[in-house]
């Protein structure tokens, strides 16, 4: 079946079923040496050659004896045995030969002068001896087919007298990256590049999976040098994945190649990120098309390339651990797609909580930071904070066990502690975590609100938010808030009233976010309507977002935090000094992983490495205040 430019929409599983069954993939087998089999997958079962042991060996050190002839020794019946006439000595693997039967421990043996022992117990016949076979027999199977070699299973392979076995053929699968704004050295970095790490990416994944990777340089956005790169690279691999160029701008070649030197079966599926996936063929060889953003492009690779290895190397696609989970907060979807979120994740009480990381398709980050992938199915339009979702694991359950889950207010210090304990940190803002704290979704919530009556930090929402409950505060650090400007401050930005001029373009944090109650604080003091300010509506989750937007030019200025103007060189005017402190319940001050923060927050190695961030106090930290 052939498409065209127009990308189509189709369900994933629909997609491979239809591509795989056209491919009709053939394994093929090599012969290796025993030695160099570790983790690869066996074409046929292996039979045991020789037995092992293959001879009858003593399993302890001690004295060969004849069974019979140790009747009736006791403790008050002891039995003198002569040295080459009853017994002879024996070390644990030496080979038990006829007439002895038997081996006694040298720790039951007592010498009583050279060449005569006295023993206090009785001898059965085959008393530790391991018998001819007893870990292995002759003919019998050591591993089946399918089956991927583990350093044990090598062990038992070279003890069965195997050296050399058959295993299935690794596919070679070649890497083309593609875009004339790629480079592949950090050295040549300039605005309007972009550094090659999708097909680095996919080098350790091949590997990984079992397949041999065969990178290429990046390819520019040549049509008649992308076909050329194509046709090579199907001659010399078995697979062939091609980084960007998939979508349907002017410089996406890649669907038109794959067209005219084969087929492409698809181009377009129902998932987000990695909607314009090509899937073609050329010469009977897959060739696949990924999407160039790189949380896309892995995606793409773990759902079409990943499973076409395995079926190379006679592997069946395992099932994904898939867990349920409770959404701290809402996530987005599409009724058009799967839509595949990255969560972190962490159980408060007995409930898994999973809190979503930044959605972009060009976030490398919440892929590296990520405890599993949320899967929305393409017939629900997202997931409401509280909902129930299905998560794809990344790590382990039991390490997810011991994490510590914060959801609340951004600060870069929240990476310090990740660093020094298990903790997922998400940024919902102030009142967000609040919120969270309130649905059971969280331990901690780092909070820093003001109270517009008092100038108070903290202590009256949680009054107001939590009447009548046990809650508690654990103080935080003090930090500097203010406007975040380029270096030198050209734009000469003061104050508050500074963010009504025409030249000044403000970015704004999200509703809820201490950061923002601070700013409508200011605002309404200084009488100033936010509707005049342009930026005011346009919001970002963290302090290091609003620094980046300064820092690249998209925004004159946004309040934050000192530490996060000094992390990207830029300037900063102070506005307030506030209370970052964290909320959580009297009940789990008992909780070890509670427990464990306060100790970090104390210790002299936090505050010495937030010291070096810049802007920062220690006032009363760890100290907790018992509320309700």
């Amino acid at each position: 079946m052939r498409r065209n430019i127009y990308i189509d929409n189709i369900d994933v599983d629909k997609a491979k079923e239809s591509y795989y069954r056209s491919l009709a993939i053939k394994p093929e087998w090599e012969e290796i040496d025993v030695l160099d089999s570790l983790n690869r997958i066996t074409f046929e079962p292996q039979y045991a050659k020789v037995s092992s042991p293959n001879y009858n060996a003593a399993a302890m050190d001690g004295i060969l004896v004849q069974a019979s002839k140790t009747i009736g020794a006791a403790t008050t019946n002891p039995k003198i045995l002569e040295e080459d006439k009853d017994f002879t000595y024996v070390n644990t693997g030496n080979m038990v030969v006829e007439p002895y039967d038997a081996v006694i421990m040298i720790e039951d043996v007592i010498e009583v002068e050279k060449g005569k022992v006295q023993i206090l117990k009785a001898a059965h016949p085959w008393q530790h001896i391991r018998p001819i076979g007893e870990d292995i027999v002759a003919t019998e199977m050591i591993t089946p087919s399918k089956h991927k070699i583990r350093p044990i299973d090598l062990g038992a392979l070279i003890s069965g007298g195997i050296q050399k076995l058959k295993v299935y053929k690794e596919p070679k699968v070649g890497i083309l990256p593609t875009g004339t704004e790629i480079i592949e050295k950090v050295d040549r970095l300039k605005p309007g590049k972009i550094i090659d790490s999708n097909s680095r990416v996919f080098e350790a994944l091949v590997q990984e999976d079992g397949g041999i990777p065969n990178r290429y340089s990046p390819v520019e956005d040549d049509y008649g040098k992308l076909k050329k790169a194509v046709l090579k690279g199907v001659k010399e691999n078995d697979i062939l994945i091609i980084g960007a160029g998939s979508s349907a701008g002017t410089k996406d070649y890649v669907v038109h190649v794959i067209e005219e030197l084969g087929e492409v079966a698809i181009h377009g599926v129902a998932l987000k990120p990695g909607k314009p996936t090509i899937l073609g063929i050329i010469d009977g060889k897959p060739v696949i098309g990924i999407p160039g953003y790189p949380v896309s492009s892995y995606i793409v690779f773990e759902t079409f390339v990943r499973p076409l290895i395995l079926k190379y190397i006679g592997l069946e696609e395992e099932e994904d651990l898939i867990v349920e989970a409770i959404s701290s907060k809402k996530i987005v979807s599409s009724l058009k797609n799967r839509e595949l979120a990255r969560v972190n994740l962490g159980y408060v009480d007995d409930k898994l909580v999973a809190t979503p990381l930044s959605s972009g398709a060009g976030v490398t980050m919440s892929l590296v930071k990520a405890d599993g992938i949320a899967i929305i199915p393409q017939n629900l339009e997202g997931v409401e904070a509280g909902d129930k979702v299905n998560v794809r694991l990344l790590k382990p359950l039991s390490q997810i066990k011991r994490t510590l889950v914060s959801i609340g207010s951004h600060d870069i210090i929240m990476d310090i502690l990740g660093d020094m304990m298990r903790l997922t940190s998400g940024h919902v803002g102030s009142m967000g975590g609040i919120l969270a704290m309130k649905r059971g979704e969280c331990h901690i919530a780092p909070i820093h609100l003001l109270d517009l009556e008092t100038g108070e930090y903290n202590i009256s929402y949680i009054r107001k938010y939590f009447p009548g409950e046990k809650m508690a505060l654990i103080k935080g650090v003090k930090r500097h808030q203010g406007f975040i400007v380029e270096k030198g401050n050209p734009k000469n930005i003061r104050d508050f009233s500074d963010l009504t001029r025409e030249d000044i373009i403000y970015v704004n944090r999200q509703r809820g976010a201490g950061t923002r109650i601070l700013l409508d604080y200011h605002l309404g003091r200084n009488q100033i309507d936010p509707s005049i300010i342009e930026g005011y509506d346009r919001e970002f989750t963290t302090h290091m977002a609003v620094a980046t937007a300064v820092k690249t030019g998209s925004a004159t200025t946004g309040l934050g935090i000192y530490s996060a103007a000094k992390a990207l060189d830029l300037d900063f005017i102070n506005i307030a000094f506030e209370d970052y402190d964290f909320l959580v319940t009297q009940d789990s001050l008992e909780d070890e992983k509670v427990k464990q923060f306060i100790n970090i927050l104390k210790s002299e190695e936090f505050k010495e490495r937030v010291d070096n961030l810049g802007g920062y106090g220690f006032e009363n930290i760890g100290e907790v205040i018992m509320i309700g």
